[in-house]
């Protein structure tokens, strides 16, 4: 397994907003397509404002097939054009565990 961080910097003071529509809207799709996601975090310090979300793959095959389903997807997309403006940045990363690390 690897793992993907999505994390997304909003605007100052829109945490509660993205989690109220996220949970509302967006996590039963998400949850659905997605697998399995590991969990959804906040900053609390350093650079604030962030949301990280952790979700696991089997492979980039696997990670390519569920993103595609989940943009074909027409509730998602609706509830993507909720919170895109209350996004400011997007980072994305792929973690690959090392052969001894205890989450594989």
């Amino acid at each position: 397994m690897f793992i993907e961080v999505r994390t997304y910097t909003l605007h100052c003071g829109k945490i509660p907003e993205f989690y109220s529509l996220y949970e509302s809207q967006g996590l039963e799709k998400h949850a659905r397509t997605q697998g399995n996601l590991i969990g959804v975090f906040s900053s609390e310090i350093g650079e604030l404002d962030q949301i990280t979300f952790m979700v696991g793959y089997d492979d980039l095959k696997q990670r390519s097939e569920r993103r595609a389903q989940l943009y074909a997807d027409p509730d998602w997309q609706r509830y993507a054009d909720r919170v895109r403006p209350l996004i400011t940045r997007q980072e994305n990363k792929i973690l690959i565990p090392a052969r001894f690390s205890p989450l594989r």
